[in-house]
């Protein structure tokens, strides 16, 4: 059962379930499970282990410079947490997870991943591909929150979102996280952006209306 459903995680994505199990017969490795709201690892705390979330849902966030919690982002099974920062001479994991729901996850020590590496290319293939795309995702990150206001954090983001499944739904407490900022000032400046015809905002649905203003704001 645990393979069958590690084997769609990107990180061993192409590799069957029986084929994993055999892989893993002389990997060293443990799973442990999660409560809601545990956390999993702290901010600062040096990452010596691949995790893999096997069950459930974790967020990794940080503390802004004003005191504030900001969301870096959700991650939902089967899907590897801080994969970037197993290796390298600053292997601090640099937020904090903590679970959204009851969970469980994989670990595998430092050694053991680089013997899944010489066991088998795909893995090793699938966790550069990771990293490349991860490095993608905190640029991204970065741009938005170092821009000057919190009408071009949202700008921004409805922009990096605009092909997301339609119908996705994004509470306004979610996206004070992610923009890093709180609740009342969010939906104060939404209602102007709905007031200035740029967007509309119903029931945690955003949809753009003029995607020009919208674009001028950044």
């Amino acid at each position: 059962m645990v393979f069958e459903k590690i084997s769609k995680c990107p990180v061993l994505k192409g590799i069957a379930p029986g084929i994993l199990e055999e892989i893993f017969k002389d990997i060293h490795y443990n799973v442990r499970s999660f409560e809601k709201e545990s956390p999993i690892m702290n901010s600062g705390e040096i990452c010596v282990n691949l995790m893999i979330l096997v069950e459930g849902e974790v967020r990794g966030e940080m503390m802004g410079f004003s005191g504030n919690v900001v969301k870096i982002e959700n991650i939902a099974a089967p899907r590897p947490i801080a994969p970037a920062f197993l290796f390298g001479d600053n292997n601090r994991c640099p937020v904090t997870i903590i679970s959204n729901v009851p969970s469980r996850i994989i670990f595998i020590p430092k050694a053991e991943v680089l013997k899944l590496f010489q066991k088998n290319q795909t893995v090793l293939e699938n966790y550069l591909d990771i990293l490349s795309s991860r490095g993608q995702f905190l640029s991204q990150k970065v741009k938005l929150l170092s821009l000057g206001n919190l009408k071009q954090k949202i700008a921004y983001y409805i922009l990096e979102h605009k092909e997301a499944p339609s119908g996705k739904k994004t509470t306004q407490q979610e996206l004070a996280e992610i923009l890093g900022v709180t609740r009342p000032a969010l939906t104060r400046t939404l209602l102007q952006m709905k007031n200035d015809g740029v967007i509309s905002y119903n029931r945690g649905v955003i949809e753009i209306i003029d995607e020009g203003k919208l674009g001028s704001l950044l």
